[in-house]
């Protein structure tokens, strides 16, 4: 009877999903990804992890109108790895939803820094993005450029739509 009791539990968790580990990862330099990320790690009752740089961009880093400031720079070489202040271990997820703004058509340096630090083998990625109007664009293929041996599943733009919308939309690419 214990036996039978122990299957169907470990079949219910199966079934359920929770035996696959997802985790998000944000980076986020004004809140917006913050909250998106957020809110649907919140929905799918995941782990989530926040990318924090050594150097903390300030209103004038993030004016794309400056050509000389920290983040057009960095933009604009493909070389550049911004430090990343904290760790973060991914080897127990199956699945990491990668969760960042858009910043000149691409994702932030800081975000290639992280993906570059990682054990991509045997796992899933999806990409969710904010954007002020670009949109994801190549950024998650870009990405998997640097993820060697990850199971790219896709990515979109989610600076509108809550969490449950996220859900609905990484279940559906999990099929």
């Amino acid at each position: 009877m214990k036996k039978l009791i122990l299957s169907l539990l470990i079949g219910g968790l199966m079934m359920t999903g929770l035996s696959a580990k997802t985790a998000f990862v944000y980076f986020s330099a004004t809140g917006t990804t913050e909250r998106m990320a957020k809110n649907a790690a919140e929905a799918m009752e995941a782990d989530i992890f926040e990318i924090q740089p050594v150097h903390k961009y300030t209103k004038e880093d993030l004016n794309w109108h400056d050509k000389k400031s920290l983040t057009t720079i960095e933009c604009n070489d493909p070389k550049c790895r911004p430090e990343i202040a904290n760790k973060i271990d991914i080897s127990a997820y199956d699945t990491v939803v990668l969760c960042y703004p858009i910043w000149w058509s691409y994702a932030p340096k800081i975000v290639y820094t992280f993906v570059e630090s990682q054990n991509w083998s045997d796992k899933k990625l999806i990409t969710l993005c904010t954007s002020g109007g670009s949109g994801l664009g190549r950024s998650g293929s870009e990405l998997t450029k640097f993820a060697k041996g990850v199971d790219f599943k896709g990515g979109k733009d989610f600076t509108r739509g809550s969490g449950a919308d996220i859900k609905k939309y990484i279940e559906g690419l999990a099929k």
